[in-house]
């Protein structure tokens, strides 16, 4: 590869040292990560716009950003087999099967949104099935129906970054997100105040403009993909053989990897619903700490990404001790990256929650549920990365099971202990947060240990 926007993710050729790992992990999640990072400040950048429109507002977005966030989760779940099919056969130098693996991805891209926008069809009964405030409900579900329109267009670029980072090419995915950011600002400006002439839409305006965004990206990316040099190489726009075979191992990885990931968002979905019990400025509040852990989640993301990249090409040269040494060397960068920004929530929360609202009430709920929240980040950045690791080997069902005990017996239940049992209320459920994670570390933790000193095979 001789792009400029390449990333030499080790050579599929040769093992590496610890400091080799750790170097290359970093090398890779620096671009992925801003790559996300810039893919989450879309919905950041409505969640502050939409807070300084008004306060109920706030809460209907963060109410739809519930529901919406499990249908997008589950579909990226679905697809993350295209970064470990991808990166095995690049450690295999099967480059041909690559273009094939992307082009299935982007079908299957296309048919979770679809299904995602039939779900949401009937989301006001299930706000209020949930406990909802009918109007609560009917608000929610309003943002919601404008905000899913979006979803197949976001999944089919989610495709495209995930084959483009198994390949070491993550900057172009970050390039169209940086650019996508200044149009949804200024759509945002535009529809929100009907600029130009156009009607005022108020806070639905800058989620029919994110809708629109997520389109864009995935256009370029695709357009992108289709006109690289190489592109015959990668097989880009050639035969699509044993497409049927390709389609059944995605599928295979990404039905517990979509349940995992839906499980995982529905746990957290469940505490916006939580805090929907406790009234309309608990849930303002506990949106934007949940904006600002997602922010820093994506550092996770991104070094998880790197790991199971990195897994995937010692999997391909069935190097089984470059296996283990990858793994525990992502999880040796997300602590650092974690502890740093864990102090920096924990000194300066009001400030950090000031950029999403100024009602004094909010922000009070806000900063006081971001103190507890930042004793969470390095746990759960831990268990983030261990879960890569281990898509990076293929071992899928267990690390499910796993996540399904941690945030469905032990994160949700707790939460909803604290938050409505005790004094607590919303910090409550960043306490209950804390112990699904720190659960989930621990299992998967072992998971990986018992997994990496077994002989495994590539997919």
């Amino acid at each position: 590869m001789t792009r400029s926007d390449t990333i030499v993710v080790a050579t599929p050729d040769a093992p590496a040292t610890l400091r080799r790992h750790l170097r290359m992990i970093a090398q890779l999640a620096v671009p992925v990560t801003l790559s996300r990072l810039a893919g989450l400040l879309l919905f950041i950048v409505d969640t502050a716009m939409i807070g300084q429109v008004s306060s109920i507002d706030l809460a209907y977005f963060g109410l739809s950003q519930a529901f919406h966030i499990v249908l997008m989760l589950v579909g990226i779940g679905m697809l993350i087999g295209t970064a470990v099919m991808t990166a095995q056969a690049l450690g295999a130098d099967s480059r041909a099967e690559c273009g094939v693996i992307w082009r299935i991805a982007m079908l299957h891209a296309l048919i979770l949104g679809g299904l995602g926008v039939a779900v949401s069809l009937s989301s006001e009964d299930l706000y209020l099935l949930l406990g909802q405030a009918p109007d609560l409900s009917t608000g929610a579900s309003n943002f919601l129906m404008l905000l899913i329109l979006g979803l197949p267009g976001h999944l089919i670029y989610i495709a495209s970054t995930l084959f483009l980072e198994a390949i070491g090419r993550p900057r172009a995915g970050l390039v169209v997100l940086i650019f996508a950011n200044i149009a949804n600002v200024a759509l945002n400006w535009v529809l929100i105040g009907g600029q130009f002439g156009l009607p005022a839409l108020g806070a639905e305006g800058a989620v029919i403009a994110t809708a629109i965004v997520r389109w864009g990206i995935a256009v370029a990316l695709v357009l992108y993909i289709l006109r690289m040099p190489d592109a015959d190489t990668f097989n880009i726009r050639g035969p699509l053989t044993d497409g049927f075979i390709v389609s059944k191992k995605l599928r295979r990885i990404g039905y517990p990897l979509g349940l995992a990931q839906g499980l995982e968002s529905a746990a957290f979905a469940s505490l916006t619903m939580l805090a929907g019990l406790l009234g309309a400025n608990s849930v303002a509040g506990f949106q934007i700490t949940m904006n600002i852990v997602a922010f820093c989640f994506m550092g996770a993301i991104g070094i998880g990404t790197a790991t199971a990249v990195r897994v995937g090409h010692a999997i391909g040269r069935q190097d089984k001790r470059d296996v283990a040494l990858a793994g525990w060397s992502g999880l040796i960068t997300v602590v650092i990256y974690m502890a740093v920004l864990s102090v920096v929530m924990a000194l300066v929360p009001q400030f950090l929650a000031g950029f999403f609202s100024s009602d004094e009430v909010v922000l009070a709920i806000a900063s006081a549920t971001l103190l507890v929240a930042a004793i969470t980040l390095i746990p759960d950045g831990m268990q983030g990365v261990l879960m890569g690791a281990l898509r990076g080997t293929g071992d899928v069902w267990v690390p499910t099971a796993m996540h399904l005990f941690s945030f469905a017996a032990i994160m949700v239940p707790g939460a909803a202990y604290f938050a409505l049992f005790t004094d607590l209320g919303t910090p409550g459920l960043m306490y209950g947060t804390l112990g699904g994670v720190v659960t989930a570390t621990l299992l998967l933790a072992a998971r990986f240990h018992i997994i990496s000193q077994r002989d495994i095979k590539r997919l």
